[in-house]
């Protein structure tokens, strides 16, 4: 894949930078060997390599998915400015 002059201009407009027509021979020439670093990834051969999220192997803490009540409603509504019953209360806003 090759980038021409027009594309550097509307890569420019939409990334919101002011390209001078003296840079864009320039930024032509530096796509063009960024794209072609990326074409060379195209020529790795990956079959049986596992995707990774990280560099290093990682694995992530769990804890056991336990529903309970809390065991503290009153501290939960402590700060509430209207409570009742352990429940918040609010103004009504529908007719």
């Amino acid at each position: 894949m090759s980038v021409d002059a027009a594309t550097v201009k509307r890569i420019g407009r939409l990334a919101r930078i002011r390209i001078e027509e003296n840079e864009v021979a320039t930024y032509q020439d530096e796509l063009n060997t960024i794209l072609g670093f990326v074409e060379q990834l195209s020529e790795v051969d990956v079959t049986g390599v596992e995707p990774m999220t990280s560099v290093t192997p990682m694995v992530l803490r769990r804890r056991d998915d336990v529903v309970t009540d809390g065991g503290y409603p009153e501290r939960i509504v402590a700060n509430a400015p209207l409570s009742e019953d352990n429940f918040f209360m609010v103004p009504k806003v529908i007719e």
